[in-house]
């Protein structure tokens, strides 16, 4: 199938819930895409109204049966193979758009493309540590890859014999609202993980919270150079080894 107009033959894919106040950015950012899907959770806060009168396609999935699921049911929605999917709280910048548009003129020679994110916290984009480049596949051939991994973190995963190219221009992502929103994501995401862990037949241990998050707090804040984004970079290292230790104290709480 041919796009309309000058857009692309790429759909958007979109999932959103209680996103009223960044929908409408996500949504317009893919305004060179043949089309625009959202599939909204149930919001009750002018969501869905707000992605259709940006030019979306919206439908209602409820309830939410995790990230990787409703994000492959997106993506099984679409017109096109060829889908460049995002969160609510991201949109495509110029630069990206500007390199897609370029390499699709060219001929899409890969079936899938990963690009960085520029990541957002607390007021200022931050360019070390866990949040740079943070590598994202997100524009892909649906017919050679699919969402996978462990909800609360999926991913997309590519056929063994599929090739990935990589696109420089970034994913504008805007993370969290503020402090208390990054606090109620960490407390939902590590429940959201340790239940699927646990699904996996996964048992946590005394190492996993004795190594896991001293760890994760060292790359974040020395390896990855993290302490050159001054005090925003302790706090990102510091909330990181606030998620590990969190999560597998659940987990081994599930025993």
């Amino acid at each position: 199938m041919t796009a309309t107009d000058d857009r692309l033959p790429i759909s958007g894919c979109v999932i959103a819930y209680q996103e009223a106040d960044r929908i409408e950015a996500c949504v317009r950012s893919l305004a060179f895409c043949d089309e625009v899907i959202v599939v909204d959770s149930g919001s009750a806060d002018g969501t869905r109204e707000l992605a259709a009168a940006a030019g979306a396609d919206v439908r209602t999935n409820e309830p939410f049966p995790g990230h990787r699921e409703q994000k492959q049911i997106a993506v099984e929605l679409a017109r096109h193979d060829w889908v460049l999917c995002l969160d609510a709280d991201e949109r495509v910048t110029d630069e990206l758009r500007e390199e897609i548009v370029a390499r699709h003129a060219a001929g899409l020679d890969h079936d899938g493309f990963e690009m960085p994110r520029r990541n957002h916290y607390l007021g200022r984009v931050v360019r070390r540590g866990l949040f740079w480049p943070d590598r994202k596949l997100r524009l892909f051939d649906r017919t050679r890859g699919h969402w996978a991994g462990t909800n609360p973190h999926d991913r997309v995963e590519l056929e063994p014999d599929a090739r990935l190219g990589r696109l420089e221009g970034a994913i504008e992502h805007l993370s969290y609202r503020n402090f208390r929103h990054h606090l109620r994501t960490i407390d939902s995401f590590t429940a959201i993980a340790a239940r699927a862990l646990r699904a996996e037949g996964r048992r946590g241990t005394l190492l996993d919270l004795l190594v896991r998050p001293p760890a994760v707090f060292v790359k974040s804040l020395v390896l990855k150079r993290g302490f050159l984004d001054g005090w925003r970079g302790f706090v990102i290292a510091a909330m990181a080894f606030y998620y590990d230790w969190l999560k597998y104290w659940r987990l081994l709480a599930q025993r």
